[in-house]
């Protein structure tokens, strides 16, 4: 089939699940994975499409533009004032929801590197899925959503240091206390540049965006975000973590609501081909094998993340019924998952029958979380509301409020 029949197909595709999710007033990000995994090249379903390289170029522009629009939501500012939110956050997350899914690695394979895979499949959110969530249900301005945020991008950055030692393990190298220091310097630094230059570039490029129509404003744009994105990969980091930094470099320029403006329908575009090409990752074949894997690893999945927010949350001072929905804002695992999944398919040291199934494992531990964590996040402020009442903020979250107003 010619590329424009398979782009045709795929737009069908999303464009019916779109409108299916507006009828069902549910988030259309779970029915693009859905579709995705019905057309996609794993049984027990047809193959329709095979990925390729034009999918995955439209899908990395999706993911990019999610990150780059909440940066430009996200300022500067605000990551500042948010600095505790994000390494208190951040810590408690890794913790529990990183010890729990080395205990369930642990409990079916031993202290092994498998354990530690399992445990980052467990463990990382879908910035992705989540923050596409967040903006269908407009929950950017909610004050327990900087600590969702927070969380995301600590996580973003332990994703760096973590592909760094699975990869190792993968194919029976030695991982060093250097080798991980190492990269954790080039983590550090590299957000710390970005953060700077956020601080003095703004000024320069408020003399030059007011002389650029609408054309070369978004070329512009576009030019920074992905150039962004690709030296975040070249230094080791995700793709996300650039884009996000670009976003918040340009959220204090004058240009910002225009680009905003300017590049909203592209986002929408490519960030439902990054959804539907994330569902042709996900492999159901041998799911009915390892449903006792699927089972711990739901239930370790969602209670961690349910624990982790609540502990987060009140711990930074907000209530309780903030805290459940920070929690549940959590939920959804995603692409780095899917990653570690096919590095450890690959690892030639790792034991025969794990590289099998983990693929397999992983795309059903997506799904079902990405189902479960968007329809709790539609319905979370109903349901801490049910348990928990409506009580005003603690002094605490009155004050961050405070700072960033």
């Amino acid at each position: 089939m010619s590329l424009l029949g398979q782009l045709a197909i795929i737009l069908v595709a999303v464009a019916a699940a779109a409108i299916l999710g507006e009828r069902l007033r549910f988030s259309a990000i779970p029915l693009f994975i859905i579709a995705g995994i019905l057309l996609g090249p794993y049984e027990p379903f047809p193959s329709a499409l095979l990925q390729g390289e034009p999918l995955y170029l439209i899908s990395e522009l999706g993911i990019i533009l999610l990150l780059f629009y909440l940066g430009l939501e996200f300022s500067l500012e605000r990551l500042i004032q948010a600095r505790n939110l994000v390494v208190r956050g951040g810590v408690i997350d890794l913790v529990i929801n990183g010890g729990l899914g080395f205990a369930v690695g642990v409990a079916l394979f031993g202290v092994s590197a498998e354990a530690l895979i399992v445990a980052g499949i467990i463990y990382v959110s879908s910035s992705g899925i989540i923050i596409q969530a967040l903006f269908d249900f407009r929950r950017l301005a909610d004050d327990e959503t900087d600590l969702v945020l927070g969380i995301l991008v600590f996580e973003d950055m332990a994703v760096a240091v973590f592909l760094a030692v699975a990869s190792a393990l993968a194919v029976g190298q030695t991982v060093s206390g250097g080798m991980i220091t190492a990269r954790t310097v080039i983590v550090v630094a590299f957000v710390a540049a970005f953060l700077v230059a956020s601080r003095y570039l703004p000024k320069y490029i408020n003399r030059v965006s007011p002389y650029l129509e609408r054309e070369r404003l978004v070329l512009a744009a576009l030019a920074l975000l992905v150039g962004a994105a690709a030296l975040a990969e070249w230094a080791g980091l995700s793709a996300a973590i650039g884009a996000l930094l670009a976003g918040i470099l340009l959220s204090e320029t004058e240009a910002r609501d225009r680009i905003e403006r300017h590049l909203y329908g592209l986002r929408d575009f490519a960030a439902a081909i990054f959804f539907f090409a994330f569902g042709l990752q996900i492999d159901l074949g041998s799911a009915g094998e390892i449903w006792q894997w699927i089972l711990i690893g739901t239930v370790v999945a969602v209670g961690g993340k349910l624990v982790a927010g609540w502990i987060a949350g009140r711990s930074s001072g907000f209530s309780r019924r903030q805290s459940f929905t920070v929690g549940s804002s959590l939920i959804a695992r995603g692409e780095f998952s899917l990653i570690l999944a096919q590095i450890a398919a690959l690892g030639v040291a790792l034991d025969p029958a794990f590289r099998q199934r983990i693929t397999s494992f992983a795309g059903v531990l997506v799904l079902v979380t990405a189902l479960i964590g968007v329809l709790l996040m539609r319905e979370s402020r109903t349901i801490g509301r049910a348990l928990f009442g409506s009580r005003k903020p603690s002094a605490a979250v009155v004050a961050h409020e405070e700072e960033r107003s």
